[in-house]
């Protein structure tokens, strides 16, 4: 039996293993982002939005507070500080037969954090070109 998609999520986040989002995610992936206006379609935007987040979010103050696991989806809730500010957000998580990601969700809360998570990862994708 493969890992559970989730399981594989977790362990990345733990691990900081940007690297790994590459066999994780489907070749035909949507990441929507809640700083970005339109879908990033395909594994290698969606990974190197992904990836950009894992240097903004994965922090020593980050952690998942609660999970909805179904099927083959899921809505995993997290919390961190950043500079002072409180960030609330969810990531919404759907995936195939295959056990790989095909959609990819980042909801976040509340504006004050929005404002700065858009910063930062402007500055982290600018930096990463």
């Amino acid at each position: 039996m493969t890992e559970h998609p989730i399981a594989v999520w977790h362990r990345l986040v733990r691990d900081q293993d940007a690297a790994g989002l590459n066999d994780l995610l489907a070749e035909d992936v949507v990441f929507h982002s809640p700083v970005v206006h339109t879908p990033q379609r395909g594994r290698k935007l969606a990974g190197w939005y992904l990836a950009a987040a894992f240097g903004v979010f994965f922090g020593p103050n980050f952690r998942y507070v609660r999970e909805i696991v179904g099927p083959s989806d899921a809505m995993l809730e997290f919390e961190t500080e950043i500079d002072g500010i409180f960030v609330n957000g969810v990531d919404i998580i759907k995936w195939n037969e295959s056990g790989q990601i095909v959609e990819f969700k980042v909801m976040l809360r509340p504006l004050k954090a929005i404002n700065l998570i858009h910063q930062r990862m402007a500055a982290m994708l600018q930096a990463s070109q």
